[in-house]
């Protein structure tokens, strides 16, 4: 296995389309890191790359301590796994698992033997004489696994490998291709638009736009501590409630006004967000979970804001609420939105903004009646207005 360097790496393609633009990255000897952003972020293009399949306009892309810019895909030591899964379909499973060891001229015993010690790590040691007609999307998909594996490649390339497959199905394999890193210990890379996929399988997940990366770390991180608007509204399901607030100063201490209501902000918060210090009296951008929110008590006034309800909808281990605040809300990046399946028109006015309060199942929230929701405030995120970019 080797570890895998994107060193200042761009890619500007004729029609001056500029794919992935400057692009640091390290990937560690045997980590899973999973590349994420709905298409046209550039993270295909970054994969195809490091695989050879696209040239490099900038930069130097390396696996282990070689320079790979100018290597032939074949020579690069490295397995890719594709969407289409890309079976020959008039082989055999066999025949297609070990198809590029005899390519490698590797003796046909030798090749029999690893086809089948892998064959039955993935459970598809039964199906060996089968074609690929023959079989479910996901023993396809396990032998697309098994081609790669039994190269013994550098690292491993994911391109979207579950998005073919039902719901049932992408939950099983997206655990078995975690279990199978575990044993195997490779340097995968992995690309997906699935956040869920990103932040259950990856060591660390690593957030694109427009060809930049936003924020590279573990997951627990991307979502406690997101570095922007944009990473803070994509990572997240349902996604972070944004919007519009200003933070002032009063006799009795901080309070954050959101359009007619204000919550107050304890000077523990303050002391633990020095840098929310310069933004006393200013605007601010506010983010808050649908976990953060809860059903109000006794007591609970400074921290409570009551909002209209809209929809309440029964997930069976949750309620979800849908309510509105008279504050201005973000507008989110519109590929997003797109990801998000837009901005529901009923949930989302000019001037106000749909909160999402993720309660307990036997909760009771009527539509139309005002509901009383609790902040937990020190996991209020907050961003600067201008550069997105997060406070403290």
């Amino acid at each position: 296995m080797a570890p895998i360097t994107f060193e200042d790496v761009s890619k500007v393609f004729p029609d001056g389309t500029t794919a992935v633009d400057g692009l640091n990255l390290d990937v560690g000897d045997g980590e899973f890191l999973i590349l994420v952003r709905p298409s046209g972020s550039g993270k295909s293009t970054a994969l195809r790359m490091l695989a050879g399949l696209e040239e490099v306009s900038a930069g130097e892309v390396r696996i282990g301590e070689r320079v790979v810019n100018d290597v032939a895909p074949k020579d690069r030591d490295i397995a890719m796994v594709f969407q289409s899964y890309a079976l020959y379909p008039h082989m055999t499973v066999q025949r297609n698992m070990g198809f590029a060891l005899k390519m490698a001229g590797e003796p046909k015993a030798q090749v029999a033997d690893r086809v089948g010690a892998v064959a039955r790590k993935l459970g598809i040691g039964d199906l060996l004489d089968r074609r690929p007609r023959q079989l479910s999307g996901g023993q396809r998909q396990r032998v697309a696994l098994g081609r790669a594996i039994v190269r013994s490649p550098s690292a491993f390339l994911m391109d979207e490998p579950l998005s073919n497959l039902d719901a049932k199905l992408r939950v099983e394999m997206r655990a078995y291709i975690a279990r199978l890193h575990g044993e195997l210990r490779a340097t995968m890379v992995y690309v997906t638009h699935d956040q869920v996929e990103a932040m259950t399988m990856g060591d660390r997940v690593a957030v694109m736009r427009d060809g930049r990366l936003e924020q590279c770390d573990v997951p627990r991180v991307l979502y406690d501590r997101p570095a922007n608007v944009f990473v803070a509204s994509f990572i997240g399901s349902p996604s972070m409630n944004l919007m519009h607030g200003r933070l002032a100063r009063g006799a009795d201490g901080v309070w954050l006004e959101l359009g007619s209501q204000r919550i107050r902000i304890p000077d523990a918060v303050l002391d633990a967000r020095a840098g929310l210090d310069g933004y006393l009296g200013r605007d601010v951008l506010v983010g808050v979970r649908p976990e953060d929110l809860d059903r109000a008590g006794p007591g609970d006034d400074d921290r409570t804001l009551s909002l209209p309800v809209l929809l309440t909808e029964s997930m069976g281990s949750d309620l979800m609420v849908h309510a509105e605040l008279d504050a201005a809300p973000v507008v989110a990046d519109g590929d997003v939105e797109e990801e998000l399946g837009g901005v529901d028109p009923v949930l989302s006015g000019g001037a106000t903004t749909a909160v999402t309060a993720r309660l307990a199942p036997d909760a009771i929230a009527v539509e139309g009646q005002r509901l009383r929701l609790t902040v937990d405030l020190e996991r209020l995120h907050f961003f600067d207005p201008q550069t997105e970019v997060r406070i403290g």
